[in-house]
């Protein structure tokens, strides 16, 4: 089996429980074509370097997939019949990466720095 990186990018209008839920039929997809899901990340929604499809921002999410090319090629057709996806970038690698990606990386410090400062400190800042 083939291994790959998938990132789609659908509609801002849609809500972030709508944008999960097309990552779970991407994820069933890929199951009914005997391939598996190793890492789903929903990145939110962030803002367009230009415009696609007259939107401004999008919801990314990137998946780690494992599976035949023919499941691969049945989700990326299914993506082009969906109206909520803007676009989507398929790479095959040669091995998944299973760590948070940089972006949530990122998103994970500052939580993890935020919760290490003391009320004190946050008076000091603000001061």
């Amino acid at each position: 089996m083939a291994l790959y990186e998938h990132t789609v990018m659908s509609r801002q209008d849609i809500s972030a429980q709508q944008a999960e839920a097309l990552n779970d039929t991407i994820k069933d997809l890929i199951v009914a074509g005997g391939g598996s899901v190793a890492k789903i990340e929903y990145w939110g929604l962030r803002n367009l370097t230009y415009r696609v499809k007259k939107n401004r921002k999008a919801h990314y999410s990137l998946l780690a997939i494992d599976c035949p090319p023919p499941a691969m090629a049945e989700v990326e057709r299914q993506l082009g019949i969906n109206e909520d996806v803007l676009r989507w970038l398929t790479v095959r690698v040669e091995e998944l990466d299973l760590e948070l990606s940089p972006l949530l990386a990122r998103r994970e410090r500052e939580r993890e720095r935020d919760r290490e400062r003391t009320p004190r400190e946050d008076a000091e800042v603000a001061a």
